[in-house]
């Protein structure tokens, strides 16, 4: 596979269930600051940026093993917002691990807890701000329309 594969579609469900792992090793950093659990904060957002699912500890659980043991449904959803989305938060997760050798305090902790805000919402609510903002870029023109156009013709039946 290569570097900066991301799949068109992804199971929503799945994502979702990610997206709660990012709010457990966030409040955890939150709670006990330390740079291993900033650092495999930081490696899942980028093995999800690089990679999709395949090499992510959590993603490759989640889509190997309790996705199916639990036979939770496959809900189709279009990848490029959602990489998006790992993009923003591969941010976050590197500014937290920047503060935290600089100043882990009041900073540390809003940048933090921006992170688990937002990965709260797309887990417990479903909606993923980063793929919210990403067709607003689209619609002002900023995503470039090859990726809509990609994104309209994608199916989402596994």
């Amino acid at each position: 596979m290569k570097l900066g594969y991301y799949p068109d579609v992804v199971n929503e469900n799945a994502t979702r269930i990610v997206a709660f792992s990012v709010v457990v090793i966030g409040v955890l950093s939150i709670l006990f600051p330390n740079p291993y659990l900033l650092g495999f904060l930081l490696f899942g957002f980028t093995a999800r940026l690089s990679y999709g699912p395949k090499y992510e500890p959590f993603a490759w659980l989640t889509a190997n093993w309790i996705v199916p043991k639990l036979k939770i449904s496959f809900i189709g959803t279009a990848g490029p917002p959602k990489r998006f989305a790992q993009a923003i938060g591969f941010s976050f997760a590197l500014a937290a691990l920047i503060l935290y050798f600089f100043n882990p305090g009041t900073a540390y902790n809003i940048v933090l807890g921006i992170l688990v805000f937002f990965a709260s919402l797309e887990s417990f609510l479903g909606f993923c701000a980063g793929c919210f903002f990403f067709g607003i870029l689209m619609k002002l023109g900023i995503i470039p329309q090859e990726i809509c156009e990609r994104c309209n013709n994608l199916s989402f039946n596994k």
